[in-house]
């Protein structure tokens, strides 16, 4: 249950998968990443010309990486309806005409907002060669979903592509079902992710970790950061010659003061110095954002953490 003043909200199933592909089409950037796209559903086929439609395609233009979307309910039985959809998508995307279809689809999506290529480094010309470098690698299974099961993560675990599977959450207010809430995962973190795992050394013990599960409080613990640093952002507007500043520091929990706010999230404090800017964005990666004073990024001190 969650509670904001007396207003009380509790957890309740989605009417329809087609209600939780809308949270996932409007909301993609919170679960792809900042710099991702999301194209719609598209027919494609696989070889004997066998059509299937997933829910969409994710392009990760900052990790260089492609997903295959298909959003889905639990109740549906993994053997019979989810495992079996997915197989003949993957079979589909591979195909030539269908990586065609979706490189024209991406470009189409994509020259529409200039601003995350500039951020990215990645000019309309070259836009086509990243994508198809991108596109010639084999697509992540993405799988937003209402809830999991052993036997949801038994499947993704056998599946040659990788997997990411998030949770997303629905919730009514108490005695006013149209006031409704949708949790959606912090910092694009799925739940379950069959990527490659990173291992490190903790108390002479193996542990295997995600980059993601990696915090800023780890990198204090480690000696990468201090309480009380100053990081830098530094953000150009779009309609501006010059560039704005912005500064945090890092309290000793991995808390970031900006601008006389509190975040417990280096992206959403990100976020909050370049909406005092001027801009509209949602979303921001706040790991590749802010720099210490000898310019490494934390996602810089985060790689050094993994290797150590």
């Amino acid at each position: 249950m969650l509670l904001s003043d007396d207003k009380k909200f509790i957890q309740t199933p989605f009417q329809n998968e087609e209600e939780l592909e809308c949270v996932v089409t409007e909301n993609y950037e919170y679960i792809f990443g900042p710099y991702s796209f999301y194209l719609p559903k598209r027919l494609i086929k696989t070889a004997d010309g066998s059509g299937t439609i997933p829910d969409g395609f994710a392009v990760d233009l900052e990790n260089r990486k492609w997903f295959i979307v298909e959003a889905e309910l639990l109740k549906h039985s993994v053997w019979h309806h989810i495992a079996p959809q997915v197989s003949k998508q993957i079979i589909a995307s591979q195909q030539n005409e269908s990586r065609k279809l979706l490189a024209l689809l991406a470009v189409e999506t994509i020259k529409n907002e200039p601003e995350k290529l500039n951020d990215l480094g990645i000019d309309t010309y070259n836009l086509g060669i990243v994508l198809n470098e991108i596109l010639e690698k084999p697509p992540l299974v993405g799988l937003p979903i209402d809830n999991i099961s052993d036997d949801l993560v038994d499947w993704a675990k056998t599946l040659k592509n990788s997997v990411n599977i998030w949770i997303i959450k629905k919730y009514v207010e108490v005695g006013n079902q149209k006031n409704i809430i949708y949790e959606l995962p912090e910092e694009y973190r799925p739940l379950i992710d069959t990527e490659e795992d990173h291992t490190i050394i903790e108390n002479d013990t193996e542990k295997t970790v995600k980059t993601y599960n990696i915090s800023v409080y780890d990198l204090i613990q480690a000696g990468l950061i201090k309480a009380g640093e100053e990081l830098i952002m530094s953000y150009k507007p779009r309609n501006s010659e010059r560039r704005k500043e912005y500064k945090a520091v890092v309290d000793e929990d991995g808390n970031f003061q900006v601008e006389g706010e509190k975040f417990s999230s280096p992206s959403y404090a990100a976020l909050a110095g370049l909406q005092h800017a001027g801009s509209d964005r949602k979303t921001v990666n706040g790991w590749t954002s802010w720099r210490t004073d000898k310019g490494e990024t934390l996602a810089d001190l985060r790689s050094n953490f993994l290797k150590k």
